[in-house]
């Protein structure tokens, strides 16, 4: 991602928090809580959220045309976010031994 679309992203997503803070948004159910937005939710005939659904999947211009789709939503909201669990191997399980020849 360009260096500039980054700063907009990050600059976006204060401008959803001040929006919060200020009660412009929702305080439980607003774009930033429910982040990210699975296609399946955006595409479900079931919308019950203060905000639309153009803001959920395009956040910003320039998402329209580089948008990356996450296959899942939060798990467990924030804390799933910061303790993340991984099931792998440890490293040294997939470093294969020289072959003799």
């Amino acid at each position: 991602m360009e260096l500039n679309r980054f700063c907009e992203a990050l600059l976006s997503i204060r401008e959803e928090i001040r929006e919060i803070e200020t009660g412009k948004e929702d305080h439980d159910d607003n774009l930033l809580k429910n982040s990210p937005h699975t296609l399946a939710v955006i595409i479900n005939d079931n919308w019950n959220h203060s905000y639309s659904r153009e803001k959920a999947a395009y956040p910003l211009e320039w998402t329209k045309e580089y948008k990356f789709w996450p296959v899942v939503g939060r798990i467990n909201s924030a804390l799933g976010d910061r303790n993340l669990i991984c099931s792998c191997n440890q490293i040294s399980d997939y470093i294969e031994e020289p072959v003799a020849g």
